[in-house]
């Protein structure tokens, strides 16, 4: 976890600057003002992480303080500083929201024990937090990859993952760079961390600097509140930027500037607060190609591709495709609490022959909806989506005009894989099918009972 920020309340100058003493020798960093006014326009920033505050202030109570600030919803820790204590002024903190108080004249070592305290618990905290995210996130079980260019793949991470090195991951849509991003995290020396991952994409351009950097409560229009940021939440931990590439350049700018002081600053906020992040970056674009274009920054390009891993798509993966198939089938039987399904021989020949332009994002949603509709354990040609088993009935056609038999069983062949072309072109409508073969629904009917009885028109 990163210094803690602390700002010390306290209408004795002398007092203050003793507080802030101590406390900046230990390593934290460290603000202080004198009254219950100043105090209420610096919390409300919302990056103090603990406040030592007196009860009695010149111009109000301490602990009338500590209820506005966190009615405000501003997540700030409250140790109260009293001179007359008493079990009933302890009581009155503690409704108040203050975690703990402790009495004058302060002893350093009292203090530093305090701050350490909520070091801990805020520490404690996150680790539930990060405890309660396993658990309900369903991790995939963990995949052996066959093809050499996997291999490399898995090569590349593990020489990567335990540095502080930024990656740049590339490759087309739905080839698992985020599942690779995962992996990186989970090796690092980060993963007691939060991995924060954020599609840059889907993000108004006018909320960018928000979402990333932050804002403090009123810092624009419906600011109602304070809100961390993305670095603030990955901070200790890894912020993934999936899309990198469709970021706009002002933003770019920003970021690189993020990246290399290790500071942010939040929009309507005075001061930086240093993180301790590790970035991660993806993208399905030519990030090379568009820095030639002028619409990304070289110097960000440079960054970001310390340590590049390409992931390539499916079909140049075809070791992998069978097992793939069988791991996303026991995944999605798993999820669904059903008995698992495998699909028969001409299925899996049609699903070994498919290109999958949409990589494993394609194969998984194919899978899902093969498993919906088969009736049985077994998923049959009939089970799959109509632009998977045409493609495969055009490259039967072509083989059947080639290949084995009499010209009369060639012939049948193609008129077959004709017909189961035309209907699923047609989205299963027979009428419509048979009107753009030329023929007659009798007869379309007829021929589909003498050549295809398993058809895949159910």
């Amino acid at each position: 976890m990163s210094a803690l920020r602390i700002l010390v309340i306290d209408d004795e100058p002398a007092v203050r600057q003793i507080i802030a003493a101590h406390v900046k020798q230990a390593g934290y960093s460290v603000d202080q003002v004198g009254t219950a006014k100043d105090a209420a326009a610096r919390l409300v920033r919302g990056d103090v992480d603990v406040a030592l505050c007196d009860i009695q202030l010149p111009d109000g109570n301490g602990l009338d303080l500590v209820k506005n600030t966190l009615a405000a919803g501003i997540d700030t820790t409250f140790i109260m500083v009293t001179a007359f204590a008493t079990m009933e002024t302890a009581i009155d903190a503690l409704r108040a929201g203050a975690t703990d108080f402790i009495t004058k004249p302060l002893r350093s070592e009292e203090l530093l024990h305090r701050l350490s305290q909520v070091v801990s618990l805020k520490g404690l905290a996150r680790e539930n937090l990060l405890l309660r995210k396993a658990v309900n996130d369903s991790a995939p079980k963990l995949f052996k990859f066959a093809s050499a260019a996997m291999q490399e793949v898995e090569r590349l991470v593990a020489r990567v993952a335990p540095t502080a090195s930024t990656v740049l991951i590339t490759g087309e849509s739905g080839t698992g760079k985020g599942v690779l991003a995962r992996a990186v995290h989970a090796q690092s020396s980060n993963s007691g961390g939060a991995l924060v991952a954020v599609n840059c994409g889907a993000i108004p351009e006018n909320l960018l600097e928000s979402e990333f950097f932050g804002h403090t409560k009123g810092a624009f229009t419906g600011a109602d509140r304070v809100r961390k940021g993305l670095f603030l939440e990955a901070d200790g931990g890894t912020l993934f930027l999936d899309e990198i590439g469709e970021l706009p350049l002002h933003m770019q700018t920003k970021l690189l500037h993020v990246i290399e002081e290790k500071e942010v600053r939040a929009l309507g906020g005075e001061q930086s607060r240093r993180v301790n992040v590790r970035i991660l970056a993806a993208s399905n674009r030519d990030l090379q190609k568009l820095v030639g274009e002028g619409k990304f920054r070289e110097d960000l390009y440079f960054r970001l591709s310390m340590f590049h891993i390409h992931v390539p798509p499916v079909r140049e993966r075809e070791d992998d495709l069978a097992a793939l198939i069988s791991h996303v089938l026991n995944g999605i039987s798993g999820n669904n609490q059903s008995s698992t399904r495998a699909p028969d021989a001409t299925a899996l020949e049609v699903l070994l022959a498919y290109a999958w332009p949409g990589n494993v994002r394609e194969i998984e949603n194919v899978l899902n909806r093969a498993h919906l509709m088969a009736d049985g354990d077994t998923i049959t040609l009939a089970d799959l989506p109509p632009q998977i088993t045409m493609h495969m009935t055009g490259a039967r056609a072509a083989q059947a005009a080639v290949g084995a038999g009499s010209l009369r069983e060639q012939l049948r062949e193609f008129e077959a894989a004709a017909i189961t072309r035309a209907i699923t072109a047609c989205g299963g409508d027979r009428r419509l099918a048979a009107q753009k073969l030329g023929i007659g629904l009798s007869s379309l009917y007829r021929k589909i009972e003498e050549f295809m009885p398993a058809s895949p028109t159910r």
